[in-house]
């Protein structure tokens, strides 16, 4: 999916909720008034391990599929302000000792691509997407892409857009495998589609960067999310064309997600679902950890700061100039939210009273927990 103007987007949050910090009633009102599209909790999924992995063909109907469970059906990137995506999108996925399996099935009446070649820009044709940060930070993550033709486009981002990151594109997922499966016929547009499957294996190794090279343990969890770019078309000459604008530019593309982003942008990280491993017989379902709960604080911080940055061109200097306080109650746990901040740069500190384990985010959005 192709990046958006982040700054433009953090004005629209200025103008939407900076009222709130000028209030003196700030503190009286929720901390997340103005900016909930950001703080829907995300969706979780925990995905079994299995000792038979799947053959890599395109074809999800084997066996070895039959142990997972399906996600919910995609949404709208934006969520509950825009209508249910009329195309049907699901995932499952399963894990082993050295990948992580991904299946995926895409409804579609007209299945047709035009791109056959490695690294070319995927979601100008429709595609699926996934995005994975196995270290949960929002840096140092991964974007697969992949059309109607199985033609990838894989890249590593360091950090995100919004932050001034760069794409690696000449970054691949090394001895990843991918097939594609279509039910009907690719590029046909005389008879109706059923869609198209996805099969993917990703080796843990080839999306390990500095991070540990072996497999994940029972309970690792990761940051995953899955897109589908869907653009509307016409029949001409007899194939499937983009609808355009009256400037004769391409008409823009639908964004249906696993979990909605709540912006029209899948680069941010923290708004991804949560990827549990599970083996031996674990729990399958899926329990948001309470860290998380904590996070919401530093990202509020950090979503405050960058309105706060559109306006005085420079950080705040107290957690008091942002609306928010220095202790919040927590699920029955009272937690110290700190803040320490220059012109240029911040950082964000959130802990239980009484325990020195931390989590902290800093002005790049890069989040991480800090042991004593």
């Amino acid at each position: 999916m192709r990046a958006v103007n982040t700054k433009g987007y953090f004005i629209g949050l200025m103008l939407s909720a900076f009222t709130l910090l000028s209030s003196n009633e700030a503190s009286a009102q929720s901390p997340f008034k103005g900016l909930e599209n950001l703080f829907t909790v995300p969706a979780g999924y925990v995905v079994k391990h299995t000792t038979a992995a799947p053959v890599i063909d395109g074809d999800i109907d084997e066996t070895v599929w039959q142990q997972a469970q399906w996600t919910s059906d995609f949404v709208d990137i934006e969520g509950d302000l825009k209508p249910k995506p009329p195309l049907q999108t699901n995932v499952k996925m399963l894990w082993d000792d050295t990948c992580l399996y991904i299946a995926a099935r895409l409804n579609d009446p007209q299945v047709w691509a035009t791109l056959k070649e490695h690294d070319r820009i995927i979601f100008k044709d429709n595609d699926f997407e996934l995005f994975i940060d196995p270290a949960n930070t929002t840096h140092n993550y991964y974007e697969i892409e992949v059309n109607a033709f199985n033609a990838i486009f894989d890249l590593f981002l360091p950090k995100p857009y919004r932050e001034r990151g760069g794409p690696v594109s000449g970054w691949d997922a090394h001895n990843m495998r991918t097939a594609v499966k279509i039910l009907g016929t690719l590029n046909n547009p005389a008879d109706t589609d059923k869609g198209w499957t996805v099969e993917m294996a990703i080796p843990f190794k080839s999306i390990s960067m500095a991070l540990n090279r072996n497999a994940p343990k029972s309970g690792t969890i990761w940051r995953i999310n899955f897109s589908r770019v869907q653009y509307n078309t016409t029949i001409e000459n007899g194939r499937n064309v983009k609808l355009k604008d009256k400037q004769g530019y391409d008409m823009p593309e639908h964004n249906w997600v696993w979990t909605a982003q709540g912006v029209i942008n899948m680069h941010f990280p923290e708004r991804w679902g949560y990827l549990q491993f599970a083996k031996d017989g674990a729990d399958t379902t899926f329990v948001l950890p309470y860290s998380e709960e904590q996070r919401k604080y530093l990202w509020l911080v950090y979503y405050r700061e960058k309105m706060w940055f559109q306006q005085h061109h420079k950080y705040a200097s107290s957690l008091k100039k942002l609306g928010l306080k220095r202790s919040y109650n927590i699920l029955n746990k009272f937690n110290n939210l700190r803040l320490e901040a220059t012109t240029t740069q911040f950082a964000a500190f959130i802990n239980v009273k009484d325990d020195q384990e931390t989590y902290t985010i800093n002005q790049d959005g890069f989040t991480e927990k800090i042991r004593p």
